[in-house]
């Protein structure tokens, strides 16, 4: 497993550093459009940091690539196939919660597909994406919490939600059985300046 971790840290460094490169942006370049710190960067690009998704979602905007470009091999194919257990585990709980990236399509009309596990007691909370983000959850096992829009729901397996993803929101798991759920995020005009702008 932290083989795995290191592997896909590794793999993310190497694309932020290529993509960064390739625009000719220094650190402190990518570091502003990204609204991180440079230290983070430097820390990215050498595999020394575990970033939250959070930051990954800031840098891949800032780059015009989206999270799954970075994620993945830049090789661009039109048929893509994840395997079970080849997706990128971006978060981690100690409560055994996982969130994997499963696919997602290029810039920049942003799809991501995930496969979420929250173990018993764990929450995920995220700030908020680019404007216009929409996120679509339907829940496969368990009971999910979803708290976002000033709005708490609680599903039961089957159950589904769509909110915006512009804002803060949360999942959570406050039984003591793990809870899986599968979620969609559609980001749009990834790379097109639209975070730097404001405009929605």
């Amino acid at each position: 497993m932290e083989e795995n971790i290191a592997s896909l840290a590794s793999a993310i460094g190497d694309r932020v550093k290529q993509e960064r490169l390739g625009r000719r942006w220094t650190l402190d370049q990518l570091a502003d459009a990204a609204g991180v710190s440079r230290r983070m960067i430097i820390n990215v690009e050498q595999a020394a940091a575990n970033p939250s998704v959070g930051t990954l979602l800031r840098i891949s905007d800032a780059l015009g690539v989206g999270l799954p470009d970075l994620v993945q091999s830049p090789e661009p194919k039109a048929v893509k196939v994840t395997r079970k257990g080849e997706g990128a585990v971006l978060w981690r709980s100690d409560a055994g919660g996982r969130g994997v990236l499963v696919a997602g399509t290029e810039p920049p009309e942003i799809v991501e597909l995930w496969d979420w596990t929250l173990g018993p007691g764990d929450q995920h909370t995220s700030e908020a994406h680019t404007p216009g983000t929409k996120e679509l959850l339907q829940v496969q096992e368990g009971v999910v919490i979803v708290t976002a829009a000033d709005q708490r729901v609680v599903l039961q397996v089957g159950d589904s939600v769509s909110f915006p993803g512009d804002m803060p929101h949360c999942y959570q798991n406050d039984d003591e059985k793990p809870a899986r759920f599968s979620l969609a995020v559609f980001e749009r005009g990834v790379g097109s300046g639209h975070r730097e702008s404001g405009k929605g």
